[in-house]
């Protein structure tokens, strides 16, 4: 599926440095604003300790691992939103993003400039955020003058729909609040509310680029920001940049391992990142397993077993006749898809079927 992040943020604040360590592609990392003008792409493996497990049960001749696809958009200042330094690029970037990774500096450190002169990574999310809520609120006035209309004619029940989503989210954007933090109910409600397009409706994850001492506790200044967004829907996440770049240049999975337990950490942060990254597109996992192939795929939280199966094909959906699952525990249990047939642990499911983090999934078709 071609749902990605963007990682956002001000000048020198460890981006481009936490995007080498997830992707092969190497965005210029350098001491100065801008460094990185055009977004770099990258398409990250989403480390899964199940999909290692089955390939070794199957041990098939290919392993496709999930994805997802993560941007590095270049840093904004103030002014963003009426065009200062890149801000045009930064917004219309951010705008064709599914969700927002915003790297905030966690760490004291002379060598490198701060493009404010000081580290305070709540004024930093703030600054940002004043300028994707400016963004969304012209984006609420431009259509409310129009609805407005409408909806005093009377007749236009949809006008009137409309007009309630935009006031909604006008009263919170003018308190300093994020769109995301509205609550829309009814479903014509948040059709309406998710055509808008606004950029602080964006699930964010707030990654707190902090120095190597603090990659485990954290520090004062993640405290902060953990208190500034205490009433804000949206995540935290700790990564000390500096040490994933250096787990990133050793060459075996053993130095990595060694070098992670001489830090006291389990795992890199840049795994915790892309897993933390996947969750917050509200993506799950569904697999195929063989001798040809073990393989991960990506569905939506909430999808149905046709559309599921239409992700591999469109002609599976079409002609979907049910699907054969077996659950992911039960495979590794009993060791091999016929042992799970004979214990009658293999499940038939229909179009309704709701597909589950983790199913193991066969797909029966007829166009």
């Amino acid at each position: 599926m071609a749902l990605k992040c963007g990682i956002v943020g001000l000048p020198n604040v460890g981006k481009s440095t936490l995007f080498n360590c997830l992707s092969n592609a190497k965005a210029q990392s350098a001491n100065f604003p801008f460094c990185t003008i055009e977004p770099n792409v990258g398409v990250i493996s989403v480390p899964d300790d199940r999909l290692t497990r089955l390939v070794e049960i199957c041990n098939p001749k290919s392993i496709v691992p999930a994805t997802v696809e993560i941007v590095d958009i270049a840093g904004l200042v103030k002014g963003a939103s009426k065009g200062e330094g890149l801000g045009n690029k930064f917004l219309a970037n951010i705008r064709e993003t599914d969700a927002i990774l915003h790297v905030l500096r966690c760490f004291d450190d002379d060598n490198i400039t701060h493009v404010d002169g000081s580290v305070d990574p709540v004024r930093d999310m703030e600054i940002i955020n004043y300028e994707l809520q400016i963004k969304d609120l012209e984006t609420i006035d431009s259509r409310l003058a129009k609805t407005e209309k409408a909806a005093k004619a009377g007749a236009d029940k949809t006008a009137k729909m409309q007009l309630s989503v935009l006031q909604a989210y006008k009263d919170a954007l003018e308190q300093g609040l994020p769109a995301r933090t509205v609550s829309i109910e009814g479903k014509e409600e948040q059709k309406f509310a998710r055509e808008l397009f606004l950029l602080t409706n964006k699930p964010v994850m707030y990654v707190c680029n902090v120095d190597d001492d603090s990659a485990t506790t954290g520090n004062k200044y993640v405290e902060a920001v953990r208190n500034a967004t205490a009433n804000e829907n949206a995540q935290i996440l700790i990564v000390a940049a500096k040490t994933e770049s250096e787990i990133a240049e050793l060459d075996t999975y053993e130095e990595r391992r060694e070098f992670l337990e001489s830090m006291g950490l389990e795992e890199s942060g840049v795994n915790r990142l892309i897993r933390a990254a996947y969750a917050l597109l509200d993506l799950q996992t569904y697999f195929t397993a063989g001798a040809d192939e073990v393989r991960a795929w990506t569905f939506l939280r909430g999808t149905k077993a046709p559309q599921a199966a239409g992700i591999i094909h469109t002609d599976f959906e079409k002609g979907f006749i049910r699907a054969e699952v077996i659950k992911y525990d039960d495979f590794v249990t009993l060791g091999s898809e016929s042992a799970v047939k004979d214990a009658g642990k293999m499940s038939v499911e229909g179009k309704e079927y709701t597909v589950c983090d983790g199913d193991i999934m066969h797909f029966r078709f007829n166009v």
